[in-house]
Formats: structure tokens, sequence, C-alpha cells
């Protein structure tokens, strides 16, 4: 087996795998050989992502679902399974964000960013944990954010969320670590994506001076991450975060 296809024979899940972040991590498995399914919930955008990922050559399943739904996480990774079998790669990287100040937030902002940042990556790791338990292997790989960890003015709501992706993690990685499933979590920092255009430009250049580096990294350097601990070289790596963001946080 070559390097360009080391993860060939693999089932890999991406959550929010229709654009940014998810359709670089998708596209990047794809290329390693790994059957990919994707969700989203934006039909049209889904279908474009799918149409991209089969030119890769690889077998590929579009599934519109909202993670952050208990129907529609059990039926994406119902549908996964009927179509290809198992399911070795779980990344939980669907997200949002809705920005306002602590003493400005509405209840629906921290509502909506907490059930599709955190109670969506529960959801899907319960779902699939079931189905890796059986395989007696298996990758789970949340996607965070340096924010968990430092927290960001005026994102409090995403900064909790993504602080318990990390605890998440931790505790599952702990749980099934019996069954031979590894979870992990990959944090970016400010990345190049539609997320990272939304924020206000000044808000972004101050952002951008903080960066040691100083430049947004890509979404194929998250996606390098990604598809290191989804392969064989990861073996041992579980419960960490892996933080990718020009020096950010450290």
């Amino acid at each position: 087996m070559t390097d360009a296809k080391a993860l060939a024979g693999r089932v890999a899940l991406v959550t929010g795998g229709s654009r940014g972040i998810g359709l670089a991590i998708a596209r990047l498995l794809a290329e390693d050989g790994a059957s990919v399914v994707v969700s989203g919930r934006d039909s049209g955008r889904l279908d474009a992502a799918a149409k991209e990922l089969e030119a890769l050559g690889g077998p590929v399943l579009a599934v519109v679902a909202d993670a952050a739904k208990r129907e529609d996480a059990d039926r994406l990774v119902a549908a996964a399974r009927e179509r290809f079998g198992r399911i070795d790669v779980l990344v939980n990287n669907a997200g949002i964000t809705r920005d306002q100040l602590l003493v400005r937030m509405k209840d629906d902002d921290w509502d909506q960013v907490v059930d599709t940042n955190l109670r969506g990556v529960f959801l899907m790791t319960r779902a699939v944990a079931k189905v890796m338990m059986r395989q007696k292997s298996g990758r789970i790989i949340n996607i965070s954010s340096t924010a968990g960890a430092m927290g960001n003015a005026g994102q409090v709501n995403y900064s909790a969320a993504k602080a318990g992706v990390i605890g998440l993690t931790k505790a599952a990685a702990r749980e099934l670590a019996h069954w031979n499933i590894l979870v992990n979590v990959v944090a970016p920092g400010l990345i190049d994506t539609d997320m990272a255009a939304s924020i206000p430009a000044e808000a972004r250049e101050a952002l951008l001076q903080q960066v040691p580096l100083r430049r947004m990294g890509a979404a194929r350097e998250i996606a390098e991450v990604v598809r290191f601990l989804a392969g064989d070289g990861a073996a041992y790596i579980t419960g960490q975060s892996i933080h990718v963001n020009g020096g950010l946080y450290m």
C-alpha cells in the first residue's frame, strides 16, 4: 500500500463537510483512499461538495442532516453503515457562530451555538461509538478552536461550546480506549474560511496581529493534521488537543 492510499478500505464520516475546513478534510481523506460520507444542512452546497469529492475517484455518500438533532445524527450514522458496512473515522466538524457581547447576547444565540457545536458532537460521538465498539476500533476527531482554550471576546457561547468539546473528548477517550477507539481534538486558530470572512475586518486584523506567523491558516493545514490522526501513525495518541494556530495560543 502506498502512502497516497494510506486510508484505503476505511470509511470516514465528516459533519459539516460541504465547505471550508470540513470539505478540505473530506477531500484529503478521499485522496488517501477513504470512502467518505459528508453531511450538512444545505442540500445544494452538499451536492456540489459530493460532485467535487466523487471526481477524486472514490465512493462518496452525501446526507442532508443536522448533527445537533438526535434523529438526524442517528439517521446519518445508519445511512453510512447501510452504504459502507462500517465507520472507521468520525470527524465532528459542524459548527456555527452567533457572535455578540455577553451582556447583549440573546438566549437563542447561546442555545443555537451550544447545540450545534457541543450537543452535535455528543450526539454523533455517542451514535458512532456504538458502531466502533462492535468493530473494536475507530478514530473520533473533534474540531474545537483556540477560542475554547483561550476565550475570545464576543464569543462566550462559541468559546464555552468549544471548551466543552475538549472536555468531552478527554472523557470519551478514557471511556472508549478499551475498544481501541481513539478520540482527539484539532483546534484551529484563525483560518481562511467563510466563517473567518464573516468576522468584521477590524476584529480580524486585531486577531491577526496576535498571530506570530502573521498570516491566516489554510483549511488544508487543518485537514493535514486530521489526516494524520486518522492514519496508522497516530495509533498511540488519544485524549489530546493539537492546536493549529500559527502561535496564536501556546
